[in-house]
């Protein structure tokens, strides 16, 4: 796929036109740079969806719900828009290590891709490497009033505002962590579902069945996944993995640390499945949908293939719930995702304008409807319409709404984040083939401590 559109006969009148635009810009004596040839053309001081039209985006999306919309209704934003999407799907951690090698190189292969805000953000603030889109959010001709800015959450923009005030990305979901859980298994066990983390380890316990090949719990077993996962469990102990002051303090090996680490050591080590420590994600989805297991605390995003008759086993025996309660907290770890264009990119306004596509209020509730994540707009959790219309259970949404008020954060926001849960997932890897949780979590701690200092210090 070329990356260049096809140029196009012009027309004498729209020459003209051209021309007379061209001319305006001068005399007028605007401020702001015409874009590019497109732009000439559109001087009319109204937003134009049709702006940039005949260009091909290029876009970067990780394996999930919300590519499969994108690509379910690529025709419509042709139609709407006249530009075309090349569309590259592919695993999670793949899609984060393509992009930062390439953003590095300065010839990226994507006009817009997304990403996650924790594991990201500071790494791409700190490099420049994101167009600031600030001044096209404040741009008639680039903002179309129907997007509905401030609807937005104040959530959301403050995780796509840069440390000094630019706005280098559009935000498109959060992620609350909840527990997915199979009502059969639990009702032919005669078990509720748990209130609180002694109820959910009992009640592991009693839906385990090997000998059938049950699982009573499954999550991220994998070293830097599995991080996520400690993270929701140490949010029962009340505290984040570093203090929010400067200097920055790591809290990864205090005695609550420690006990979330043999929490999670027993619960995936004990009442987990066999190779538990390949798991990612979608292993652990993939095990759920099967009927293969009792529980799995993982992100909202992840209703729209559990309830796909098509791929799972357990549609309609699916229940969600909020996470259980610890002895010193009931928290619910919070992740966003945004959308955002290089600085680099070969069409970054036709990107732009994919982003507005995608994060608009049009297809927010569209991935609220097939369980594809929680919107960070305010609108479609109000909608009558869309709630009456959901393809996952309304309990999916409830579920979702009662997290809200339990969010914090789940990783955090440093720029060597991925350092960090290699680090830490490491030693929680460790864990589930028979390692010392203190030992593990005071060395890893000792190992990150100079990698986190050396990265404030620049």
């Amino acid at each position: 796929m070329t990356r260049d559109s096809i140029p196009r006969p012009i027309s004498r009148r729209r020459a003209l036109q051209g021309a007379a635009a061209t001319t305006a810009a001068w005399v007028g004596g605007l401020a702001a740079p015409m874009l590019n040839t497109v732009t000439a053309y559109s001087q009319s001081g109204a937003f134009n969806w049709q702006r940039f039209k005949g260009q091909t985006v290029e876009v970067l999306m990780e394996t999930g719900p919300r590519a499969d919309l994108m690509k379910k209704y690529q025709k419509e934003f042709l139609d709407q828009t006249g530009i075309k999407l090349g569309i590259e799907v592919i695993p999670e951690q793949q899609a984060r290590q393509k992009v930062a090698i390439e953003l590095n190189s300065g010839k990226p292969s994507f006009d817009v891709f997304n990403f996650a805000f924790h594991v990201q953000k500071r790494q791409f603030e700190k490099a420049g490497w994101l167009q600031d889109l600030s001044p096209w959010l404040k741009d008639s001709q680039m903002m179309p009033a129907e997007y509905e800015l401030g609807d937005v959450s104040k959530m959301g923009m403050g995780f796509a505002t840069t440390s000094d005030g630019q706005i280098n990305a559009l935000p498109i979901l959060c992620d609350y962590f909840m527990v997915y859980y199979n009502k059969e298994l639990f009702a032919k066990k005669g078990v509720a579902f748990p209130k609180t983390m002694d109820e959910m380890m009992a009640a592991a316990a009693k839906l385990h069945d090997p000998a059938n090949g049950i699982a009573g719990f499954v999550g991220r077993g994998v070293r830097n996944a599995n991080v996520v996962l400690w993270t929701q469990l140490l949010s029962g102990w009340g505290q984040e993995t570093i203090s929010r002051t400067k200097p920055l303090t790591l809290l990864t090996d205090t005695p609550d640390a420690i006990a979330a680490a043999e929490y999670y050591k027993k619960m995936l080590a004990s009442y987990g499945p066999q190779g538990v420590t390949g798991f990612n994600w979608n292993e652990a989805q993939g095990l759920f949908m099967q009927g293969k297991a009792a529980m799995w605390v993982d992100a909202t995003g992840f209703a729209a293939p559990v309830e796909d008759k098509t791929k799972s086993r357990v549609v309609g025996k699916v229940g969600y719930g909020l996470p259980p309660s610890g002895p010193k907290g009931h928290g619910s770890v919070t992740f966003g995702t945004g959308m955002a264009v290089p600085k680099a990119a070969a069409h970054k306004e036709a990107g732009y304008f994919t982003m507005l596509w995608m994060t608009g209020r049009a297809m927010a509730g569209r991935m609220m409807q097939v369980g594809g994540g929680i919107p960070f707009r305010t609108a479609p959790l109000k909608d009558p319409a869309i709630l009456s219309t959901l393809t996952v259970p309304k309990e999916w949404a409830d579920c979702a709404a009662g997290c809200a008020p339990l969010s914090m954060s789940g990783l955090p926001v440093i720029v060597p984040v991925t350092e960090f849960r290699d680090v830490i997932g490491t030693a929680l890897t460790n864990l589930l083939g028979g390692a010392d949780a203190a030992t593990e979590m005071k060395r890893a701690t000792a190992e990150f401590k100079p990698v986190l200092d050396k990265s404030e210090a620049a």
